[in-house]
């Protein structure tokens, strides 16, 4: 048994330093190699000078065509319905009797205090003889005078209460649909009808955060609606007071200027605004950008390495977006073999994309990025 074990000892004890010896051979022969090879070569890129050039920003947003007056038409009172003016679709002019609430009530009321302020001022005119006379004191004159003055202002109210029942229009517009008929009761929360000033149209579109400070008041916008192929201008008149937080927008409303036909207030319009152009605008491939999970990098070419660069963007176009922050004038960045290169990578700058002769060397890169 125990030679069985020390046999099996042995055994292990040469495998381990055959295969020691094994690995160390292999050590020296890589090392041998790499020393007949040398270091690795650095990475040949293609590179872009960073440059200035004039853009033109423009956005395109949803908006809503907005009556210049709207609202829905309630009573004042509550009351049955006894006469109902109201003809779908029609214009009316401001004023224009829409409704009648029944008022029999009010008016005897009113009939009743007419017959009250009658007799109070005669008898206050003979007491206003008798005064004078010295029949009696001008105490009991003055008590005969505060009744007629009590009765005209209860005539007053009432007067107002029976103009209450008459529905007017409040302005020149045109009439929605009736939803309501004669015979019935309504409160100042039914809904009789609804008008619309129809002239004096206007726009309302939501703009991203960064816009807020170019448009202003006075700005001209375009817009079109659906079913037409007119363009139409409008003219900014007022923003909002802030910034809505659930969306990150302001909402701008645009009077319509000129030809209002074909437009319907509720309906959709798409609104193009243009922005003026930038000279300076500094615009790079869309390629060369490198999303990260927050932000965005390049990778720009300095002293032969490779330097991560953050950077932020702004308008873009097919194959290239403007950068407003993180790079200059004059930069190069590499724009080919982005996914091999790591941070101080060595690379070398195979040519100039956006120049006019290829370079292979530094120096030429240099050369045209002080240009």
């Amino acid at each position: 048994m125990k030679r069985s074990y020390l046999f099996y000892s042995l055994a292990l004890v040469c495998s381990l330093s055959i295969l020691a010896t094994s690995c160390d051979s292999k050590r020296k022969k890589d090392a041998a190699a790499q020393q007949k090879t040398g270091p690795r070569p650095p990475a040949k890129v293609d590179g872009y000078i960073v440059h200035t050039e004039t853009v033109s920003d423009a956005i395109d947003v949803p908006g809503t065509i907005v009556a210049g007056e709207s609202t829905d038409i309630h009573p004042e009172v509550a009351g049955r319905i006894i006469s109902l003016n109201v003809r779908e679709g029609a214009f009316v002019s401001k004023g224009a009797v829409l409704a009648k609430l029944y008022d029999a009530d009010l008016q005897a009321q009113r009939r009743k205090l007419e017959v009250q302020l009658k007799m109070a001022q005669q008898t206050e005119d003979r007491y206003n003889q008798l005064q004078k006379i010295g029949g009696i004191s001008k105490q009991d004159y003055d008590v005969t005078s505060l009744q007629v003055s009590n009765i005209r202002a209860d005539l007053a109210i009432i007067n107002t209460e029976i103009e209450k029942t008459v529905i007017r229009a409040p302005f020149s517009g045109k009439l929605g649909l009736k939803a309501t008929s004669i015979g019935a009761y309504i409160t100042p929360q039914s809904i009789i009808t609804s008008i619309q000033k129809t002239s004096g149209l206007r726009v309302d579109f939501n703009v991203p955060e960064k816009y807020t400070g170019v448009v202003k008041n006075g700005k001209y916008v375009n817009f079109t609606v659906d079913g037409s192929t007119r363009n139409y201008t409008a003219v900014v008149m007022a923003t909002e007071s802030g910034i809505a937080e659930a969306t990150r927008s302001l909402t701008i409303r645009a009077q319509v200027k000129g030809e209002e036909a074909g437009l319907v207030p509720g309906g959709f319009a798409k609104v193009h605004v243009a922005f003026d152009p930038d000279p300076n605008a500094l615009m790079i491939p869309t390629q060369a950008i490198i999303p990260q999970a927050r932000g965005k990098k390049v990778y720009v070419y300095r002293d032969g390495k490779v330097d991560f660069v953050d950077v932020e963007t702004g308008i873009r176009d097919s194959s290239n977006v403007q950068i407003t922050s993180g790079l200059t004038k004059g930069d190069t960045i590499i724009v080919t073999g982005l996914l091999s290169l790591k941070p101080d990578s060595k690379v070398t700058i195979r040519k100039v994309v956006n120049g006019t002769t290829s370079q292979p060397d530094t120096s030429a890169v240099t050369q045209k990025a002080a240009l």
